[in-house]
């Protein structure tokens, strides 16, 4: 079992002790506009006032451009939850976000296809 200040507050047998919403003090809604495929990057600008650790920790993950998606998945938490994050690092300022840039349909069937099939070789 974890003690009380070690890591991410996670316990080896119930997992994550934190509900994942605390951490975003129950919002639901980012205050930026965010998309999985966004990329986000660390400006280099400390954060003013208090951030959580897990603000800390994706400000860490972001050094180099990253998708939303990625920092969710590093994170362990829910899409959701890491756009507020993300969202309150855009707003004072220490990342930058930019939307997805489509050179193609993203909803053009062969490429679902293709993505498909790629995730079928991976199970």
């Amino acid at each position: 079992m974890a003690a009380a200040g070690d890591g991410p507050w996670l316990d080896d047998a119930a997992g994550r002790l934190v509900r994942p919403f605390t951490v975003s003090n129950g919002r639901t809604e980012p205050s930026v506009a965010l998309d999985l495929m966004s990329q986000v990057m660390a400006t280099g600008s400390t954060p003013l006032g208090y951030l959580g650790p897990e603000h800390a920790q994706a400000l860490d993950l972001c050094r180099a451009p990253v998708s939303v998606a990625e920092v969710a998945a590093h994170l362990t938490l829910p899409a959701v939850v890491t756009k507020v994050l993300l969202s309150d690092l855009v707003d004072c300022g220490a990342l930058t976000a930019k939307p997805p840039v489509f050179h193609h349909n993203p909803t053009d069937r062969s490429l679902l296809e293709a993505v498909l099939d790629g995730l079928r070789r991976q199970l």
